[in-house]
């Protein structure tokens, strides 16, 4: 990692010299390719010599003629390499210097190590009796000092990135990428240009965090052309990883019935257990496997989140799909504008993708076996518009997407829930359980798996779940246990 010293003192200049003395390599061994090609590939190629050797000679003469070739288009790609690396570095290094003077108008100093610290030097002397007998005034000079750091390091290592990109483009130009060339490791023949936007974006390109939601983090804080690029190359694996996942952070909107096993369990209370393992088992004789599901996991008192199956809800329940048709019809026009504002940013001729994501709100599910599974929570819609070059010349979008659930399984006091068989339990109850630590409340998540819509269409959006092809038991261990899939 370069510090901040070694960046401002480094001579870019010897890139550019690098990059000529490449140029000048490729038209070299351009030169011997046509030599080579004339004076020895050439004698196999009429009638002087004929026979087995001639062919065995050829084919082995053709193969060192192309390599001559390859290591032209090589050469000549490192030379761009070196040249693009050089206007990148200039501009990172030029950003540095911009921060660095911004920081200085602000009342700040930075040393040639790049450490930044409040200037006093600069304050009269009223002022600077102040800052020293004034402790807030010291603390507000410190906070912002440390904003400036944190502003000088992230451009510090912007350029640190852009080296690792370099490298990197710079190791895939020398790769020879094809293995029956008749060489092993030879010269690359087909050397391109870096695709990616920057060298810093190569880099950000290769460090996939984990975890769905920083996953999403990183996802969004790609360039749309790099995200074109990573999702022909390993769309499956980005998906599965969370790309689309959304970034609303849920919390639940009330305490539910309060502190969990602080109150000691009366008769009543065990009565009250009793009844709610009676609903728990009732559950699948019913068909409402999903609510015998959740309470079971109320009643094992772990308190551990449960993912919540939506490709099953989006089947059972019409009204979450007719939810999920609107997220999209409220927003399909001005994701589509965002799509194509980034495809014409780029070029127009490159593939770009623009992640999305609807206002979470506030819905019911109105089946049976969901309205006492989760009943009220909060949704919303998140993916991504990928645009493309089309054959005809007109730019196509569409949209992959998933639908989203929160809730979180409490009780709460002045409410009551109809259960089947006509049986109406006060809320306050149920809640009884969590209080004295026989059950627990917990949250509630998940996410569905990925549909596509084609923005161009004329067509309003349409939700068709899978059959699901499990039967849902409270026993299956899988049901709604897929990681938010």
């Amino acid at each position: 990692m370069a510090t901040y010293y070694e960046i401002m003192n480094t001579d870019l200049s010897k890139l550019t010299t690098a990059a000529d003395d490449w140029a000048a390599m490729a038209k070299d061994f351009d030169k011997l390719a046509r030599a080579y090609k004339q004076d020895v590939h050439g004698i196999t190629l009429d009638d002087t010599w004929v026979g087995l050797s001639a062919s065995a000679g050829s084919a082995r003469f053709d193969v060192t003629w192309k390599e001559y070739q390859g290591a032209q288009s090589e050469a000549k790609a490192v030379a761009k390499l070196l040249r693009d690396a050089h206007a990148e570095f200039n501009r990172l290094r030029k950003k540095i210097e911009h921060v660095r003077e911004d920081a200085v108008k602000a009342g700040m100093k930075v040393s040639e190590q790049g450490a930044v610290g409040f200037d006093t030097s600069k304050l009269d002397h009223g002022d600077y009796m102040a800052y020293v007998h004034d402790p807030s005034y010291q603390e507000s000079a410190r906070k912002a000092a440390a904003g400036w750091t944190e502003q000088l390091d992230s451009a510090v290592e912007a350029v640190n990135d852009a080296d690792e990109g370099f490298k990197l483009a710079l190791a895939s130009v020398m790769r020879d990428k094809d293995l029956l060339d008749g060489t092993l490791g030879g010269f690359n023949r087909q050397a391109e240009s870096n695709p990616y936007p920057s060298f810093a974006e190569t880099a950000r390109a290769q460090h996939v965090p984990k975890g769905k939601k920083e996953v999403a983090e990183w996802w969004r804080g790609l360039d749309p052309v790099t995200r074109g690029i990573l999702l022909q190359e390993k769309g499956d694996e980005l998906r599965k990883a969370g790309i689309i996942s959304p970034l609303y952070a849920w919390h639940a909107a009330d305490e539910g019935s309060g502190a969990f096993n602080t109150e000691d369990p009366t008769a009543k209370d065990l009565w009250y257990l009793a009844r709610a393992q009676a609903i728990a088992a009732g559950g699948d004789f019913t068909g409402e496997n999903a609510a015998s599901r959740n309470m079971e996991h109320y009643l094992g008192k772990s308190g551990e989140p449960l993912d919540l199956d939506i490709d099953r809800i989006l089947k059972d329940d019409p009204g979450f799909r007719d939810d999920v048709s609107v997220h999209i019809a409220q927003n399909q026009d001005a994701w589509r504008r965002q799509g194509l504002d980034a495809f014409e940013k780029a070029g127009g001729d490159k593939t770009v993708v623009v992640p999305v994501e609807s206002k979470a709100v506030g819905r019911t599910f109105h089946s049976d076996e969901w309205f006492h599974a989760i009943g009220s929570h909060q949704q919303n819609v998140s993916g991504m518009i990928t645009v493309t070059p089309g054959t005809d010349g007109k730019p196509k979008v569409s949209l992959d997407y998933q639908a989203n659930v929160w809730d979180r399984y409490n009780w709460d006091a002045g409410k009551s829930t109809n259960f089947p068989g006509g049986v109406v339990i006060p809320d306050s109850e149920m809640g009884r359980l969590h209080k004295t630590g026989l059950a627990q409340e917990f949250d509630m998540r998940g996410s569905s798996s990925t549909y596509t819509y084609d923005l161009d269409s004329d067509a309003k959006p349409t939700v068709n779940p899978p059959g699901q092809g499990r039967e849902g038991t409270r026993g299956d261990v899988s049901r709604g246990d897929e990681e938010n899939r």
